[in-house]
């Protein structure tokens, strides 16, 4: 059976299970489903971290599979934005809680003692949490689980770090090590529920309805993804590849976008990683394209010079930018150093590098004092300081860390310089200063993130072609790509695969699974998706008077030039009303 809905209620220690097949037949999956499950289950301007908000965890009908079908979507309340909160992450989580037999998990309520639960297959328990509870690194709290739990291969480990605990409002969930439910702060959720970890584990069978074809479509899959260039880039050099020609065209974010381009990209470049620090390569389950790139950073231990210690540490392009050149740190095994620390707090690369380029830029203008960062003096560069003040956000032993720790478009609001805190939609910024689609598509997309709607992609080929865009133009652009976005993350299917999963691929590959869907009507779900989703966010409060763009990024021009804040105006209108909003 298709559509099994896994409840548990953390308040009462209880769960158990509906059959949803039929929401399932008519909204395929993953997001399609778990927005409406959001919708039904949250009450109406709930607390985000308080108990009445809902995790919702789905997969989709490919999961499990197809390749590269190997995500799970996190949907729930953000308290970074007060609205929409959705994340995705690949490692075994999808597939595991596809093979322990549900398509969607939903978790409510609260527990008033540290706990974590397991699921092995039809059986959930609630685990005591109180020794793993301020465990200072989520490493250390993965591997414990690892040891205490089975499964091992075939599970999935999701668990928070201090952050979490902490309340920073954009803490991550980490699954497997180096895959994150990364943006929007799942990991407060989780902290504000007293939940550490979701441990799933399963050995279920998955039916197929027409073999023969599933075969047929799976080699056709396979093929695409390890025969041809599609998925190559991500093999060999995975997104870091974007530094150098973003560098080039002037689109990479640098010391918080009072630049956009970094004279020492090459240091930070993925050819440069690649040639001197790549130790492996790891893969998601079920994917063939292994894009997970792990540096490999060898360093002696301080009272035995001959003695090294070599320390895994994935790494790509977003972290890149936010704790590379936004913070404008050329120094690679500072950089690296950064990205672990932010695994060892579990808290958001992106956000946290966003946050510390404000803090670095406001002290410089005299907005803040080292009465303000407990002594610290932050310049650009200076990674030693910024890896203390990663620490301080979460330990929060003042208030203006606190502060940090609700997120830049907060902490502005305070103490000023919201001119140049780069937040889009309560977001921060991600790593594209590309032109006016790519922040127009920040601040449309219903996450307000580069993955809605890649309008940097059309910013790059307008610029290849040397012509002005128009609003029209990018509008239909952006509202297309996040309307097919919605089935990819229904399916549910790693965005790095779109080029493969085109809407007539998808209608055969549903076809295989007991689908009738045709692509008209996929597209046209998909756009019915996206509504729901910014309608939830109205119903939470977004309201599109408050969506403009920092002053800074009009300041900084583009590869397309300085951008018209006139033009990005009419640009989100039209775009909001072709929504119907």
């Amino acid at each position: 059976m298709y559509g099994k809905v896994l409840h548990i209620d953390l308040s009462r220690k209880r769960s158990w299970v509906d059959d949803q097949s039929e929401l399932f037949a008519n909204r395929i999956g993953g997001v399609g489903v778990g927005i409406k499950l959001l919708e039904e289950e949250l009450p109406k301007g709930a607390d985000p971290l308080g108990p009445e908000n809902v995790i919702v965890f789905a997969v989709g009908p490919l999961t499990g599979l197809y390749p590269m079908a190997s995500k799970t979507i996190a949907l729930f309340k953000s308290p970074l934005t007060g609205n929409l909160g959705e994340s995705h992450a690949g490692g075994r989580s999808a597939t595991a809680i596809r093979l322990a037999g549900y398509e969607a998990i939903v978790i409510k309520g609260a527990s008033e003692t540290p706990i974590y639960v397991a699921i092995h297959g039809g059986k959930v328990f609630f685990r005591d949490a109180s020794g793993l509870w301020g465990v200072g690194n989520s490493l250390t709290v993965g591997r414990i689980l690892r040891e205490r739990e089975p499964g091992a291969g075939v599970r999935s480990i999701m668990r928070i770090g201090v952050a979490g605990e902490k309340l920073v409002r954009y803490a991550c969930v980490t699954t497997e090590t180096y895959r994150h439910f990364g943006r929007l702060g799942l990991g407060a959720v989780f902290g504000s529920k007293k939940l550490k970890a979701l441990v799933v584990s399963g050995a279920g069978i998955i039916p197929v309805k027409d073999v023969k074809l599933y075969r047929t479509l799976y080699d056709e899959i396979f093929n695409a993804a390890t025969r041809t260039a599609i998925m190559r880039k991500y093999h060999d050099i995975g997104t870091s590849m974007n530094v150098s020609p973003l560098n080039e065209i002037g689109g990479l974010p640098t010391r918080n976008l009072k630049e956009a381009r970094f004279e020492d990209a090459e240091k930070i470049s993925g050819d440069f990683l690649a040639e001197n620090y790549l130790g492996r390569r790891v893969a998601c389950s079920h994917c063939p394209v292994a894009c997970i790139h792990l540096a490999a950073l060898r360093e002696p231990y301080e009272d035995e010079p001959y003695f090294y210690k070599t320390t895994m540490i994935s790494y790509d392009y977003e972290p890149i930018y936010a704790l590379g050149s936004m913070l404008g740190i050329s120094d690679t095994q500072g950089m690296f150093k950064l990205f672990h620390e932010a695994e060892v707090l579990a808290v958001d690369a992106m956000s946290t590098g966003v946050v510390l380029a404000w803090m670095t830029e406001a002290f410089e203008k005299g907005l803040i004092s080292e009465r303000e960062t407990a002594g610290l003096k932050p310049r650009w560069g200076d990674w030693r300081t910024y890896l203390k003040a990663m620490r301080l956000i979460v330990e929060q032993p003042t208030e203006f860390y606190r502060d940090l720790s609700m997120g830049v478009m907060y902490a502005s609001s305070k103490y000023g310089g919201s001119s140049y805190a780069l937040s889009l939609g309560g977001n921060e910024m991600p790593g594209y200063h590309t032109g006016p689609a790519a922040h127009i598509g920040f601040l449309t997309g219903a996450r307000h993130s580069h993955l809605d709607s890649a309008g940097y992609s059309l910013d790059q080929k307008i610029l290849k072609e040397n012509r002005k865009p128009s609003i029209e133009e990018i509008v239909d652009y952006l509202l297309e790509e996040e309307s097919w976005r919605q089935i990819l993350s229904s399916l549910v299917v790693c965005f790095f695969a779109r080029g493969i999963y085109n809407p007539a691929f998808v209608e055969k590959a549903l076809r295989a699974v007991g689908y009738s869907f045709n692509s008209s009507e996929l597209v046209k779900l998909g756009l019915e998706f996206l509504r729901e989703k910014n309608r939830f966010k109205v119903r939470e409060g977004f309201k599109l008077k408050d969506l403009n763009l920092p002053e800074r990024i009009y300041e900084t021009p583009s590869p397309l030039g300085y951008i018209d804040r006139e033009f990005v105006r009419k640009a989100v209108d039209l775009f909001y009303a072709k929504m119907g909003l």
